[in-house]
Order: C-alpha cells, then structure tokens, then sequence
C-alpha cells in the first residue's frame, strides 16, 4: 500500500510546491471586537495585514502608482458592511514617484452590522486583495472568514489598537480652501497647542494633487497655511479637498470645499472676469468701432448714400427704412447666439470654442487668427462680393431690401469682430441664455445705432469722418494683435502635446499663409484664367497641407513597443529575430519608475533601434491570464518582469526588477554580434 501511496503524495507535494503564493511575504486575518454578538448590534471587524520586512501594501490612494486594500463581502442576508476604513498610510518616494502605503501591520476597520433576525451563528467571509511591493509588485489575496455565535454580545477591546490608529474627526478645527493661481491654499485652525511643522497632508482623491511636491506648512498668526500643486492630469479643481492630515502623532479627517474651484474649471477665456454690465458696455461699444472697419465700410458708404437719396422721402418712411436695416443687424446677432446656445446644450462647447484643453480647438483658432490676420493685412479680401450684393438689395424699394441689408453686414462684419469681441463673447457663452443674447443684443445694437441715428437726423451726414489712409493704417494695425494671439495659441498647443506639435502647428500656418497669398493673388482684377485657376489650385492645395500638418501634429506618436502575443514572440524568436519584453502594470512603482528613467532613454531606444530588436510590452495590469502564464514560464508570479531574447537557439536572458540604461545596454551589446550573425 505504501509503495502505491508514495507517488500520489509525491505528486501531491509536487503541486503544493508549484502552486504559487496567493499572498506572497503577507498575511491576513479577520478579527472583531466581540466574541459574541446581539442580533441588530453592530459588530466591529478589521482586515489585519501582516508585512514583511521591506514590502508595503497601499492605502486608499495609492499615490503615482499601486492598488488599494480591498475586501469583498459575502455576509448574511441583512447584514451589511460600512465602508473599509484604512489607517494613515506613510510616503514612499522612488525617482521621483511618490506611492501612499502601510508597512508593518496595518488593519482596516469596518463596522458590521448584524441582521434583526440572526440566530445561532454569524459567518462573515470575504475576498481581500491587495498588492504588495518591493522592487517587484506582486498581487496578493486571501480568504478571510470569522464565525460569530448569536446572543448577548460580548465586547472585547481587541480593536483598540487599530481604532486608536485611524484618523479622528476635525470637528474642534477650522479649515478653508481656494483654488488660486492653479494651486490650492489651503488654511487650517488647530486647537491650541497643535503644530503642523513638517506635517503632510495625504488627499484621498487621485488625480487631483501632485503628490511630490513639497508641502511646506507655515504658521500665520493663529492658523497654519500651505500651498498644494495641482496634479498634471487634473482638467479641472477639485470642489473639494478630502483626506488625512498627518503632523507627529495626530492624524485628523479633512473634508474642505474649494472657494473658487469652478470660475477656474477651466482654462482662463476671455472676459472671464468681466460683469454683466461691462460686458454689455463692451459689446456695445465694439459694435460701434465695427462701423469704422474697413469690411464693413462699403455698406456703410451704400447705406450713407440711400440716406442722401432717401431726402425727398418723407421723415416718417426715412426712419422706417433705418429701424428696418437696424432690426436686420440685431436680429441676426441673436441668431448667432441662439446657435452658439444650441452648440453649448448639445455637448458643442460653450462657443467660440474656448475648451483650451482640446488640441483640435486650439490649433483651429491658432489658423482662425492667423487667417484674420492674413486679411487685415491686405494679403487676401473677404466680403467685397458680399458688400456689392448689399448695394443691389439696398436699391430695391421696401423695409425687405433694408432688414436684409442689416443681415447681410452682419455677415460681411464678422471678420473684423475678433479684435473687440473676444471678452463679451467668452463672458456671454457661458452665461444663462436670457444673458448671452443680451450681450449678443448690445452688440447688434452698437453696430446699428448709427444708421439708425442717420436715419432720425439725415443732416448729421456731412459731419462723419471721410475715408481716407488712416482707415487702411488702423486696419493694418489690427492684425498684429491677431498674430500675437495665434503666437500664444501655439504655446498653448505645444504644452499640450510636446515642442514637436507645436513645430507642425507653426509649419501649418506659414502653409495657411501660402494658401491666402495665393488666393489673394488669383482675385486681382485683370488676373488671366489660368493664374485664377493656378492661383485657386496653389491654394487650395496649401489649405490641404496644413490640415495635414495639423492632423499629423495631433497623431498619437507612433508606439515603437507592440503589444504582447506569446506565439508572435515565439515565431520571432524562432526566426532569429532579438526581442525584449517588458511584463509591466499600471499599478506597478518599479516598473514606472524603470520606464521613465531607463527604457524610455534616448540610448537605449537607439541601441534597440540599432540591434534590430523588436520591443514588446505586456500589460499585466488586468492580469491577463496569457501573461500570467508568460511570468510563470520564468517561474514569476509578479512584475516587473525583463527578458530579452537574443534569437535563433540562444537562451532567453533576465535582467534584473531595477533597471538603468546600463544593465540594458550591457545586455544588447553582450549578444549583438550574436544576432547580426543569424
């Protein structure tokens, strides 16, 4: 029987040993502040992690990199469990990423509570997992259970310890918080005696702090001030700051609202600051200076020489004919506006496009301003042929002729708005609607005013300001804070999305200036038909290149890592292609931290480049079962992971969890000619 027994137990131990560690260097307990519980009580349970020496697990959140502690429960029907409840976590910096995290043998509490009806025994179970890291990430589990009887409870202290360890309430402090300059300044009254010096306050939101940057607390008369970073992939502040303060051995909840958090939810527009009032000022305002624009002068002139015409008429119809065109120019301005309203309701931003975070938007008003710039100039023309049609429709009899003659020098007019209309359009675009058409209103009106004055008092005419050059020098003039608004778009666009974006961007717009160079050269009179076409042609090809340096600026860079496939690795192996794979994780610091400081280095990447060595990258950070069964073949059960294949029959070679530009290099040189000879 013995000799039967001997290779079942052999294979038996054979697979215990193969069988990987489900909570690698940790374990973990349940463990509950009463050995007996009434029925409706509330039972006290912590999740207690035993870590060896060296490791550290996460907190809520982790920081730049790592995964929380986490516990699903099975419970009882009726019984529920409040949220887990995590001690203060400790700062573990490493080239300059910065993780939340526990050592030792931190417990996360959670309060039970018992259902109405329970009897005989209470069985609590539940799945915890949690990641646990070194200069590897390993992810951990266990099965945790606890059996209760039913009946009096019983108390017993031992969660005091843990209890003692989470952070208490800031009920007896004051706190504020504002968003200022893109930072927080957050201010906090402890009770007397209480000293932040050196303390750190750990946000349990991600995404919303840096968490590397210095904290310095300062005491300002009573209180305590500091200023926290912002963190790079925050689109918008926070409302409100949460988390815990640690400052020596008192470590507080906070929960701050952010005064000011959402007028700077956005990238700064114009007019942002403004008042309804000066808006409307404003907006008046530069509709009247519209009617000293040289695109808007032609109707100007046709509707100043109607009024002339018009003399014999009689007052009454003269200033019927006036409040018709006025009407005209009023109403299509709210009908801009009704438009823009209707883009901002249906997810189309909120106007003129000032989503400033958005590449796409950026780049188009970068080209918009240059454009408008470009014609300021004199280099292109735009609403000759629409000013002409006005002079036709002006000639025809009626209030029809005039209203659409008001419409028709809003059209003609909108090149030249850019340079007086920026802050109440920005202002009036993410205002209620009754607001925005008020200041679209002002606007109209501001324009219309003087042809309905003229109208009211035609002998006024002879007292307007004659054409002349001053006209083409203001219009020449305008252009230029145009190009200074494009020149800052760019930089805007390149802190988006790197210098080489913002190099394109630029490229795109001298080719927009080749394109309205030459079609300004194709509409000159006495041009032959073929330099219009070849002229329209050159152009429009031009317009063609810069949308594609535009679209090519915003490309994501071509990725020089493929995603992982076993069998193509193997196939390339086998072909004696050199492959270097990287088995990495989202929630891993190492392997972050090797990816910044060494795998995206320039000499590395060339010596790859160079070695003919095809990149892979295996995201494990959903633990995909085909890379697990990659780390397993390298007798792994966690990442970071580094295995470069030289090719052909060679063996496969491991570096090391901590990589630097050298280890790699050694690595590649080592087995290069190696590789150039297969």
């Amino acid at each position: 029987m013995r000799v039967f027994l001997l290779p079942i137990l052999a294979l038996v131990a054979a697979a215990a040993v193969a069988q990987p560690d489900p909570s690698p260097h940790s374990d973990a307990r349940l463990v509950a502040d009463a050995t007996r519980i009434a029925p409706g009580d509330t039972l006290g349970v912590a999740l207690e992690i035993t870590v060896e020496e060296g490791w550290h697990i996460y907190w809520i959140n982790p920081g730049d990199s790592g995964q929380p502690v986490a516990v699903d429960w099975t419970l009882p029907t009726g019984a529920e469990a409040g949220p887990l409840r995590f001690p203060p976590p400790s700062r573990y910096e490493v080239a300059g990423l910065v993780s939340y995290a526990h050592g030792g043998t931190p417990a996360f509490v959670t309060e039970i509570v018992v259902p109405d009806g329970a009897s005989g025994d209470l069985a609590l179970t539940g799945a915890a997992t949690w990641l646990i890291c070194a200069d590897v990430c390993l992810p951990a589990s266990a099965d945790v259970a606890l059996m209760l009887p039913v009946g009096v409870t019983e108390r017993t202290g031992a969660l005091d310890a843990a209890r003692a360890a989470l952070p208490t309430s800031a009920a007896d402090w004051t706190a504020s918080a504002a968003w200022v300059d893109g930072s927080y300044a957050l201010t906090l009254n402890p009770p007397d005696g209480v000293s932040l010096d050196g303390a750190t306050f750990f946000v349990d939101q991600s995404g919303v702090l840096d968490h590397a940057a210095e904290q310095a607390f300062a005491a300002e008369g009573g209180a305590w001030a500091v200023r926290l970073a912002a963190s790079d992939y925050a689109t918008e502040p926070a409302a409100e700051l949460s988390g815990v303060l640690v400052a020596g051995d008192t470590a507080i909840e906070l929960a701050v609202p952010v005064s000011g958090a959402v007028a700077a939810a956005t990238p700064p527009r114009p007019g942002q600051s403004l008042t309804v009032w000066a808006a409307l000022g404003l907006a008046f305002v530069g509709g009247l200076i519209l009617n000293l624009m040289p695109c808007v002068f032609p109707i100007l002139s046709i509707k100043i020489l109607g009024f002339v015409r018009g003399r014999e008429q009689s007052p009454a119809a003269l200033r019927a004919h006036g409040l018709a065109f006025g009407a005209g120019v009023v109403v299509s301005f709210l009908a801009l506006a009704g438009l823009l309203l209707a883009l901002k309701a249906t997810g189309g931003g909120a106007g003129w496009g000032f989503q400033l975070r958005y590449p796409p938007v950026v780049a188009g008003l970068a080209v918009l301003m240059t454009g408008l710039a470009l014609n300021l100039l004199g280099v292109f023309e735009m609403g000759q042929r629409l000013a002409s049609a006005g002079g036709n429709l002006d000639r025809h009899e009626g209030l029809g002729g005039a209203f659409l003659s008001g419409v028709l020098a809003v059209v003609v007019a909108s090149p030249c708005t850019a340079p007086f209309m920026g802050g109440a359009l920005g202002f009036a675009v993410v205002q209620p609607a009754a607001v925005a058409l008020a200041v679209f209103a002002a606007l109209g009106v501001g324009m219309a005013l003087p042809y309905v004055l003229l109208s009211f008092r035609p002998s006024w005419i002879a007292r307007l300001p004659r054409p002349g050059p001053w006209m083409e020098t203001l219009k020449h003039g305008l252009a230029f804070p145009l190009l200074a608004t494009a020149v800052w778009l760019v930089w805007v666009f390149g802190g988006l999305l790197g210098l080489n974006a913002a190099a394109l961007l630029l490229l795109a717009l001298v080719t927009v200036g080749m394109a309205a160079w030459a079609w300004g050269r194709s509409a000159r009179h006495g041009v032959s038909v073929r330099a219009k076409v070849l002229g329209r042609t050159l152009g429009l090809g031009a317009v063609g290149g810069a949308v594609a340096l535009v679209a090519t600026a915003m490309a994501p860079p071509q990725e020089a890592w493929v995603p992982f496939d076993a069998a193509a690795v193997d196939a390339m192996v086998a072909d004696g292609e050199p492959v270097f794979v990287d088995v990495t994780a989202t929630w891993c610091l190492s392997c972050q931290v090797n990816k910044q400081t060494t795998l995206t280095a320039d000499a590395v990447r060339q010596a790859f480049a160079d070695a003919g060595v095809t990149t892979v990258r295996a995201d494990w950070t959903d633990q995909d079962p085909a890379i697990t069964a990659f780390l397993d073949r390298f007798g792994r059960n966690g990442v970071p992971l580094y295995v470069f294949f030289p090719g052909g029959d060679a063996d496969p070679v491991l570096l090391p969890e901590v990589l630097t530009p050298g280890i790699v290099l050694d690595a590649i040189a080592a087995h290069a000619p190696q590789t150039a000879s297969l």
